[in-house]
């Protein structure tokens, strides 16, 4: 799980994904859960690389599903908008969730 607080850098951004594909490799994680109700705006292309770059490397790794917790403004539906329709193009399964344990749930129930 990654909980976003606040604006961050393209490089924070970044090293935060790969930190998590790291951990990712070391235990074979193929659940991912992210909390973006705090996050700030993330830039375009920073949306890519995470579209292009991130979630190709963690599908191959074994990633099987990922939820997302948000309150929606008009900047975060249009990031998960993004997320969602590169995560389709995998056929990787995500769901939006407004809080912590219905998230949980859905992903404690996915073989």
């Amino acid at each position: 799980m990654i909980k976003w607080t606040g604006k961050c850098t393209s490089e924070e951004y970044r090293e935060a994904f790969l930190f998590l594909i790291e951990q990712q490799k070391k235990y074979n994680l193929i659940r991912f859960l992210s909390d973006v109700r705090d996050q700030g705006v993330i830039s375009p292309d920073d949306r890519k690389w995470f579209e292009h770059v991130a979630i190709p490397m963690s599908i191959e790794l074994g990633l099987k599903a990922a939820a997302v917790i948000f309150i929606g403004n008009v900047f975060k539906k249009y990031y998960l908008n993004v997320i969602l329709q590169a995560t389709n193009k995998f056929g990787l399964p995500v769901k939006l969730f407004v809080e912590l344990e219905p998230a949980e749930e859905w992903l404690i129930t996915l073989e």
